[in-house]
């Protein structure tokens, strides 16, 4: 389930004194089974390149192939790609709606005609898969729950539709850090389970560097960055020249490396960090 996309170019409000491009001519290819992290600055153009890939914005110029499917051509009814490419908004519980956390998740399936054995296979999976126990939840109303609880209920209602693909915009927002460790754990749990296509847009660099196996880094409409987590966040300069950084252990790695410590320039997480340091530490 590869995703094409061809010399995108999106342009707002086109022959309007408003107009303004937010794509420019990129090309990239995701491969299926790919954890990919899209970052870059406000108004990088993150958030239109991933309504594309749906097909919820239709490019100006440019194709886009999803499991070899042209979703650019004109009258293509993309019903069957909304199946494989689930899409999770920013603050995605703004939208739930049911009485039920149970009939907010099968809203989806539902509207696919599935009977209702499935749906409730669908709903229970899902459940399951985002930590909250089926019995315990599924008769509770949705607005009297947590914020992450909010969260991972919606992230739910996108994983009952069984999606090939699934797309997060920034996913952890506004969410304390034991709820941003919750749902990042979660998802990196569907992700190793399902051998699903992850696109990850977000501004936490070190979300980025704990699940991400690619980085690609947008910036006025470009995509200028394009490669392993090592590959780069080695351009400190470059990422701080759009308004980026690296994780901010990798800054304390490099002072460490310039006062002398035999460390490698590659750590981008707490983790790595902590084992590099007790192994100089055994050597002392």
């Amino acid at each position: 389930m590869s995703i094409k996309i061809e010399n995108l170019t999106y342009i707002y409000m086109p022959k309007t004194p408003f107009e303004k491009k937010a794509i420019d001519d990129v090309s990239i290819e995701i491969k299926q089974g790919e954890f990919v992290a899209l970052i870059g600055h406000t108004g990088s153009g993150k958030s239109t390149l991933i309504q594309h890939i749906n097909g919820l914005l239709k490019p100006t110029s440019g194709t886009i192939l999803v499991d070899d499917i042209d979703i650019t051509k004109k009258k293509m009814k993309l019903t069957n790609i909304r199946k494989k490419v689930g899409l999770v908004f920013q603050y995605p519980e703004y939208q739930l709606f049911e009485e039920t956390i149970e009939k907010d998740i099968s809203f989806g399936p539902r509207n696919l005609g599935l009977d209702n054995d499935e749906i409730n296979r669908r709903v229970q999976r899902a459940m399951k898969i985002v930590g909250l126990g089926y019995e315990e939840y599924k008769d509770k109303s949705p607005f009297e729950i947590s914020g992450g609880q909010k969260r991972r209920v919606a992230i739910a209602g996108v994983v009952a539709m069984e999606p090939k693909v699934l797309i997060l915009d920034e996913p952890t927002a506004g969410l304390d850090p034991k709820g941003r460790d919750d749902i990042l754990n979660k998802i990196v749990e569907l992700y190793k389970a399902n051998n699903m296509t992850i696109i990850l847009v977000s501004h936490s660099m070190e979300d980025v560097a704990k699940v991400a196996n690619r980085v690609l880094v947008m910036d006025k409409g470009k995509c200028i960055l394009d490669g392993t987590p090592e590959k780069v966040f080695r351009e400190i300069d470059t990422l701080e020249s759009v308004g980026l950084a690296v994780p901010q252990v990798t800054y304390l790695i490099r002072e460490l490396r310039n006062k002398g410590f035999d460390l490698s320039q590659d750590i981008f997480t707490i983790e790595k960090a902590k084992q590099e340091l007790f192994k100089i530490l055994k050597k002392d």
